[in-house]
């Protein structure tokens, strides 16, 4: 691996997180499926409060930033106290938030998560800012990165444009992690698949936007677009390919499940700064699995992105030429 280490700008959602945790949050099992219910009016004490910062482009920043990145977050929170908490704790991770707008007429995006001792969760969300997005060329300050991160823009189609043509003119990377309201429109998500260098969905995202059932199979039609893509299917592991070989595995280490928030952004981002570090397709497979078991084995997004340095022990990785 180069010493180089690349400029990359994380686009997306910011918010600040409140963990509330407690056996009351013990979901009741149903014929039909898992239940959380609470008695209309009822007063429930809870055995923990913590807070914390998320939004998956501030996550996948925090990555970059601790394997040693120049790491950027461009997106918007409000002028309230979890906007001023979140740019704190980017500073912290030495997080560049010199491209972030703070705005004076919407709050920042706030999440309130309801912690079950599986570490399973459920989320109250409001977006907030981090809806708004109306990206301008000028908004990259001329920084012009080796890479750009996306996470999801809240569907806005209109600000992807204007990022992607600026990646255009200026020769710059672009990975994705798309989210719901981009998939929800897969016809356009598909034109700008051919820009990317780097996709990574699960399986079911896959599906809508390619043909095929199994991991493998998602992984050959998405290389076909997209030089770098891997498609994660939970516990029952992931592929990805680089258009010559593909590599599965499963887990990286069977850890006790504190909180999976988060989990998703720190393997994505953890697959990107490999690539992007130019290590190989098994090191970036490895990397993002230990990435992703550090933060579920703690409670909040960003408290176990792993800090660059860590020792990696091997894991179980298949390697098939296409």
């Amino acid at each position: 691996m180069s010493d180089f280490m690349p400029k990359i700008i994380c686009i997306g959602a910011a918010v600040q997180d409140v963990f509330l945790r407690g056996k009351i949050f013990l979901p009741q099992h149903e014929a039909d499926g898992d239940v959380e219910e609470f008695k209309l009016g009822s007063k429930n004490e809870v055995e923990e409060v913590i807070f914390s910062t998320g939004g998956g482009a501030t996550n996948a920043a925090v990555t970059f930033a601790r394997q040693g990145f120049r790491s950027y977050y461009m997106g918007k929170v409000g002028t309230d106290i979890a906007g001023t908490a979140v740019l704190d704790a980017l500073s912290k991770d030495q997080v560049d938030t010199s491209m972030t707008s703070v705005v004076q007429d919407t709050g920042t995006g706030y999440s309130v998560l309801l912690l079950a001792p599986s570490g399973e969760r459920t989320i109250l969300t409001y977006r907030g800012a981090s809806t708004h997005y109306g990206i301008q060329t000028q908004d990259f300050h001329n920084i012009e990165p080796d890479w750009i991160y996306l996470s999801s823009l809240d569907g806005n189609f209109a600000a992807m444009e204007v990022i992607f043509e600026y990646a255009n003119q200026h020769n710059i990377k672009i990975a994705m992690n798309p989210g719901t309201k981009e998939l929800e429109q897969a016809d356009r998500l598909r034109q700008f698949l051919p820009q990317l260098t780097v996709l990574s969905v699960n399986k079911e995202e896959a599906k809508t936007l390619f043909s095929g059932n199994t991991l493998i199979d998602l992984v050959k039609a998405a290389n076909a677009i997209v030089p770098y893509v891997i498609v994660t299917d939970g516990p029952s592991g992931e592929a990805a390919g680089d258009g010559v070989k593909i590599i599965t595995g499963g887990i990286y280490e069977d850890v006790p499940v504190i909180d999976r928030t988060g989990a998703g952004d720190a393997f994505s981002s953890g697959f990107v700064a490999m690539i992007a570090s130019g290590e190989s397709l098994e090191q970036a497979v490895r990397f993002a699995c230990a990435n992703s078991t550090g933060v579920v084995s703690a409670i909040g997004a960003k408290t176990g992105i792993l800090h660059k340095g860590v020792q990696l022990h091997d894991m179980p990785l298949q390697s098939e030429n296409i």
